[in-house]
Order: structure tokens, then C-alpha cells, then sequence
């Protein structure tokens, strides 16, 4: 089993990666986050990267799945130990969010996002939710400040709709959810809460078009 790669970037797409190690390139498959990461660093370092990896074997293929961390790897080895969801979907799970907020979603019940995935159907996110429950528990914001905790737990919801919109507008996907993290971020620093899908659109449409 290939658990980790460390190598040089030498080509992104939109759904993978291909990693040099030691003359081999290894194509990996991420979410557009670590995939934008990754593009960023190799525009500006030729520094050896570190991608946490799942490989998934097939009767056809051998794919290989990448994550910035341990952490993003165990939640996506989670995901797909539940019947019916495959590495494709569950990447498309950690697409929408970062493991923090869907973590959240599931242990307070929130099916809101994961039926935003396709091919995940409100059984299935409510299977996902219940099957995942219980091994999540309560302590997986320990570790993270008052503050992160608390932009988790109140700005996950709506934030699916906004991107949908800015995506609506045009906006890449990575883009718009950059920018909507940024709006979290200033938002959790002035001590406000953006609840309000507008609200968080509007900002995010204000730092697109600085």
C-alpha cells in the first residue's frame, strides 16, 4: 500500500496531480484545494512536496488518492469504509468543505451539503451522518482555537449556496471557495457572524474584484 509520496510537481490538471519520485510520476487524484495548493507551489518552489495517500485497487486500475495530511486522508478512509461510497464520491464529499465543517455538519446532523454532492442522495447523506457519527464523537475540534471552532460550527451553513452562486456568476469552484473562506476568516476577526447566503456572497464578490 502506498501511504505517502514525497517528490517534485511536475504537472497539474483539474482533477489530479503528477508527482515526481525519484524519476517515477505518480498521477494523483486530490480535491480542488490541495490541487490549487500544489499548482501555487509549483509556480513558485521547486522544493520537494509531501502528498498523504490512498491507493485504491480496482480490477481495471490502480488509482491513487492525495491529501495535504494525515488528518484529510483518515477522514476520506472513513468515508469510503461506508457502503455505497466510493473514493470518486468521497472526494467530492471533501470538495465542498474543509474536514473541519463537514465534521461539524455530520455530528450536528447537517445533510444540507453532502446531498450537494453528486450521486449523494438524502438517504445516503443521512447514512453517512448516522454511520459516522459515532466514531467522529466531540473532541475533533480539540486542538483548533475558540475562534476556528466557532467560524466552523456557525459559518457551514449556506456556504454550499454561496458557492454555488459565485459559480453561477462564473467563478471557478477553488476560486470562489477561496474566497469564501477569506470572508469567514475577516468576518471571525471583526467578531461578526455572516449567517446570511447574500451577505457572504456580496463579500466574496468584493475581494473577487480587488
Amino acid at each position: 500500500m502506498i501511504s505517502r509520496l514525497t517528490g517534485t510537481i511536475v504537472h497539474i490538471d483539474l482533477k489530479y496531480a503528477i508527482l515526481d519520485v525519484n524519476g517515477v510520476g505518480y498521477k494523483v487524484y486530490s480535491t480542488a484545494e490541495v490541487l490549487s495548493g500544489l499548482g501555487k507551489l509549483k509556480k513558485t518552489s521547486t522544493e520537494h512536496v509531501t502528498l498523504w495517500t490512498y491507493l485504491a485497487v480496482r480490477d481495471d486500475a490502480l488509482d491513487l488518492y492525495g491529501f495535504a495530511n494525515g488528518s484529510e486522508l483518515s477522514f476520506f478512509e472513513m468515508l469510503i469504509s461506508i457502503s455505497g461510497i466510493g473514493p470518486k464520491t468521497a472526494l467530492g464529499i471533501l470538495n465542498i468543505a474543509s474536514v473541519e465543517a463537514i465534521d461539524n455538519a455530520i455530528r450536528t446532523g447537517d445533510t444540507t451539503h453532502l446531498v450537494k454532492v453528486s450521486g449523494v442522495s438524502k438517504k445516503m447523506a443521512e447514512k453517512i451522518v448516522l454511520e459516522l457519527k459515532d466514531k467522529i464523537g466531540d473532541e475533533s475540534l480539540v486542538g483548533q482555537t475558540e475562534e476556528y471552532a466557532s467560524a466552523v460550527k456557525t459559518g457551514m451553513k449556506g456556504d454550499a449556496d454561496a458557492l454555488e452562486a459565485l459559480k453561477a456568476l462564473g467563478y471557478a469552484p477553488n476560486e470562489a471557495r477561496e474566497a469564501l473562506k477569506e470572508v469567514a476568516k475577516e468576518a471571525t476577526k471583526a467578531g461578526k457572524e455572516l449567517k446570511d447566503t447574500g451577505d457572504k456572497v456580496k463579500a466574496a464578490l468584493k475581494l473577487l474584484s480587488q
